[in-house]
């Protein structure tokens, strides 16, 4: 048996807390706590109260004051969190408290809860362009932002494109990731901006522009982003007007902020199915290499799998540290004409290495153990996949390196596999 506490609350349809009618206000109350406590408000036909008045659904008494029972079944641990706060929210109405013994208490993980519409999440008013924008006011627009993606929209604000950082780099020739473009000799990249001038937004927008309207379930905006392979959304009002973007950002947000712990919920014997843990997530980026590897390694792995940083281990497999096609800049910057020749031909690393003998010899010489990062955030496998969020949110990561308890490397999660392991392993 497990231990519970039932708070019953005898009031009426008027009982009021801070203006709001006490029934609404409580079940926001508990709702907020995001604590193992399941409410509920009953509304009673007929009744009478200490006042003498009688409330009855008769048509000739016309009383609109009805009875309510409010309801609340908790565990006996969580009773101090809750109590004392319902007793000064209860100003009209009898407070009472039975124990309960409880056989079972079973319950869902739910991410996101279902009542939670797009317009509560999105970034409102976010920054756009318009087709005839010149691409090198993209580019400057995006270099100064935390995000890398633009709407387009009309001369009525409807979104008619959007453009990605993808975008720019396939369609306009953008030799670089944002990230690194911003951290080039800034001659260099005055020079590829001038040269984007002549370029539009609509050139290179990538259109039609999938949107969901604001009153939409944010459920539905997940579902939609996750069959589209899309990483932002365009929010549009009953016009077809853009009023906000949701982003997978907005969405790691929201699960901080709407899901519970469910750990402890588990601690507390509450059997939660669809539970997922981080080695759950099946898709992973498992290349690593070893500290005496040599860096024009490192950088024909980057270059012939297409990622953006390599994990770096021992003999056994032990987690040492992260090398980023962004560290790999700061050997880059010691040889600007070989980076410039990079960045404007698109050769690869490896290319590169042949071209400039003095490159090549510096890079043969230098080791992944002296040019890796160790103070890079890391998760254990076994952790609840809310943790693995949690961490990419507080920290802006795109992926993050899964260890064992061990210290063992077991791979790099992504924004996207969480997502999809989360809301596609369990309905949301």
């Amino acid at each position: 048996m497990l231990e519970y506490k039932a708070i019953e609350i005898f009031t009426s349809e008027e009982a009021r807390w801070q203006g709001k009618p006490l029934s609404d206000a409580i079940v926001h109350f508990i709702a907020g706590l995001k604590t193992a406590a399941r409410c509920m408000v009953t509304r009673g036909t007929d009744g009478c109260y200490e006042t003498g008045e009688i409330a009855t659904r008769k048509l000739e008494v016309l009383s609109y004051n009805m009875p309510l029972r409010i309801t609340i079944i908790l565990p006996a641990g969580a009773l101090d969190r809750v109590l004392p706060d319902i007793e000064r929210m209860v100003t009209d109405g009898i407070v009472v408290l039975h124990s309960l013994d409880v056989i079972s208490h079973k319950t869902q993980n739910r991410l996101i809860p279902p009542q939670i519409k797009v317009r509560d999440v999105m970034t409102v008013n976010p920054r756009t362009v318009t087709p005839s924008t010149p691409l090198d006011e993209v580019v400057r627009i995006l270099l100064c932002s935390i995000f890398t993606g633009l709407p387009v929209v009309d001369s009525d604000h409807r979104p008619v494109g959007i453009i990605s950082q993808g975008d720019l780099i396939y369609r306009a020739g953008m030799p670089l990731r944002l990230c690194l473009l911003a951290a080039s000799e800034e001659s260099r990249l005055k020079a590829f901006l001038d040269s984007m001038a002549s370029k539009t937004a609509a050139e290179i927008m990538t259109r039609p522009v999938m949107s969901i309207h604001e009153d939409r379930q944010l459920t539905e905006a997940v579902d939609l982003m996750l069959q589209k392979g899309l990483k932002r959304l365009p929010v549009v009002d009953s016009g077809g007007r853009l009023v906000g973007i949701v982003s997978r950002m907005d969405l790691f947000r929201t699960i901080m902020k709407e899901s519970p712990d469910w750990q402890t919920f588990k601690k507390l014997d509450i059997q939660v199915e669809n539970l997922h843990s981080v080695s759950d997530i099946m898709r992973r980026d498992t290349h690593a290499v070893k500290p005496d590897t040599p860096l024009d390694e490192v950088m024909r792995i980057i270059d012939s799998n297409d990622i953006q940083r390599v994990a770096v281990v021992d003999a056994e497999g032990r987690y040492l540290g992260l090398i980023s096609d962004e560290d790999l800049l700061t050997v880059f910057n010691r040889h600007s004409a070989s980076l410039w020749d990079y960045v404007v031909s698109k050769m690869s690393f490896t290319e590169m290495g042949r071209k400039h003998k003095e490159f090549l010899d510096h890079l043969q010489a230098g080791t992944a153990g002296e040019l890796m990062s160790v103070k890079h955030i890391t998760v254990l496998e076994e952790a609840p996949m809310e943790e693995a969020i949690r961490l990419m949110t507080e920290h802006n990561l795109k992926r993050l390196p899964v260890l064992d308890s061990q210290g063992y490397y077991k791979g790099m999660v992504s924004r996207e596999s969480l997502l999809r392991t989360g809301f596609t392993g369990c309905r949301i």
